[in-house]
């Protein structure tokens, strides 16, 4: 317990040391925000603060911070330090930026903002890139939840209840479409604030049993050994399968929602960088919960029985019910379903407005809305027929290069602005190196040998640095500040 209980505390140390530094690196002012400038009545709406942090955190919370803190404890406890490190250094510093830099730029997509700061082709490549993973995202988080409610009735011995995951698929996509278009505080609004009390309750039970339990975890001291049952190697899988528990490119698509509701650039560190260090807090707990139950005789012959969708369903509800008892574990279990359902319904409405600006589209009309979100939803009901498994994978790597994409295009920004750009640089090259290298090495991906896909991996970093060194040194030549004598005038225009 005490690797858990150290990474635990430098979760929450690091929201009040390094998430300043972030903030003052951006430093937020007094400005008018688009949420009073514009103010469209639908996407464009005034949210107190505490609703924009419970909206935020329930739209990144999707099954990344339970599933995917799942399937990372099988790596042991080395998935302790890059859950909470990522969150620090890279998660929170992804998910403020790309939220704040939003704010500034009219509550604009994450897709636009690449394009003012790495150029037209790239904006091109982050709309088309954005909206398909946000469809996966929505699909995977539809099939998650659904999985999890037959798992929690057939458990329960429900008798009268349907218990396909068809028919639940049906209605948690019905939900989605509903929410997609209409106005953001007609259903997001109203029942969020419900959904984050449910998990809440579900990661607060889960880390009370971890102390009145007081199992035996691995802990880093005893090494951090692969003990993957598969013999997958830590570099890159690991850094891909946990990703929104501690870094995530889909919450860039998800932050521009929350800037458009804003009416302080203020609120700007607990509603993006303090939803980020909660939702790695839950990643770090469900982490913990497995690294115990894949330790255990019983664990490891459940997980061996199970595959697929079924796999984390059936773990999360063995995990709950046991610790929590059969009421607790229902409440915990609406927590992990709430969760997924809340992240693939602003999935798919950010699908739309990144749709809708690329094309400005007037959102106002519901028509136009609807002429949106109808073929969104068809290409869904495409992606899901491909296996839950493989498709899980490619929207993990997918979801990290999106990642990719935005620490760069903030990195560009920072340089601009003459800011501490280190604090994006270091987790752009680290990433870059983690997705190069999984598509090298994936099965998935191309397959290839082990040292080749690392070697390669390294040659696409080290040349991605060397565009951008390049690049910045012709831009700080360009837009030199000529020097002048210190005490002597300042050169003004129109006395040349």
């Amino acid at each position: 317990m005490i690797s858990f209980l150290i990474c635990l505390a430098l979760l929450i140390g690091g929201y009040f040391v390094y998430g300043k530094v972030v903030e003052n690196t951006f430093g937020p002012d007094d400005r008018e925000t688009p949420a009073v400038k514009i103010n469209d009545g639908v996407d464009y709406v005034v949210l107190p603060q505490w609703k924009l942090f419970m909206i935020q955190l329930l739209n990144i919370a999707g099954l990344g911070p339970i599933f995917g803190a799942m399937q990372g404890a099988l790596w042991g406890p080395i998935v302790f330090l890059w859950i909470t490190f990522g969150t620090i250094f890279a998660g929170g510093v992804h998910d403020y930026f790309s939220g704040m830099m939003s704010e500034r730029n009219s509550g604009a997509s994450i897709s636009e903002i690449s394009g003012i700061y790495l150029g037209g082709f790239m904006k091109n490549v982050m709309r088309v890139f954005s909206v398909v993973l946000l469809i996966m995202v929505g699909t995977v988080f539809a099939v998650g939840p659904a999985g999890l409610i037959v798992t929690l009735f057939k458990n329960a011995g429900s008798t009268g209840v349907v218990t396909t995951t068809l028919f639940w698929l049906i209605i948690v996509l019905t939900y989605y479409f509903i929410a997609t278009f209409i106005s953001i505080d007609k259903i997001i609004g109203k029942i969020y604030p419900l959904f984050a009390i449910a998990l809440i309750f579900m990661a607060v039970g889960i880390l009370t049993m971890l102390f009145w339990h007081h199992p035996s975890l691995p802990e880093l001291t005893d090494g951090v050994a692969n003990t993957h049952p598969d013999g997958l190697p830590i570099f890159p899988m690991m850094f891909v399968s946990i990703a929104c528990g501690a870094i995530s490119g889909f919450h860039a698509t998800q932050s521009p929602m929350m800037a458009r509701c804003m009416t302080s650039e203020k609120y700007g560190r607990p509603v993006f960088y303090g939803a980020m260090i909660t939702e790695g807090i839950v990643a770090l707990i469900w982490a913990a919960a497995a690294t115990y139950f894949f330790h255990t005789d019983e664990g490891t012959a459940l997980f061996a029985a199970s595959s697929g969708n079924d796999n984390a369903a059936i773990i999360v509800n063995s995990i709950t019910r046991d610790w929590l008892g059969t009421l607790g574990g229902l409440l915990a279990v609406l927590g992990v379903i709430a969760a997924p359902i809340t992240s693939g319904d602003t999935a798919f409405r950010s699908a739309r407005l990144i749709v809708a600006d690329f094309m400005r589209l007037d959102q106002r009309p519901i028509l136009k809305r609807l002429a949106i979100s109808v073929p969104l939803f068809v290409a869904g009901f495409v992606i899901l027929q491909i296996d839950f498994a493989v498709l899980w994978r490619y929207f993990a790597w997918c979801n990290q290069t999106l990642a990719v994409f935005t620490l760069w295009a903030l990195t560009v920004y920072l340089v601009r602005e003459r800011k501490l750009y280190a604090i994006t640089l270091i987790p752009a090259l680290f990433m870059t190196a983690v997705c190069s290298t999984y598509i090298f090495i994936a099965g998935e991906g191309l397959a290839l040998p082990r040292n080749l896909s690392y070697a390669l991996g390294g040659a696409a970093t080290l040349a991605v640095l060397g565009l951008f060194l390049r690049w910045k040194r012709r831009y700080e030549r360009r837009n030199a500040v000529p020097y002048r004598k210190p005490g002597s005038p300042e050169k003004c225009p129109g006395n040349d």
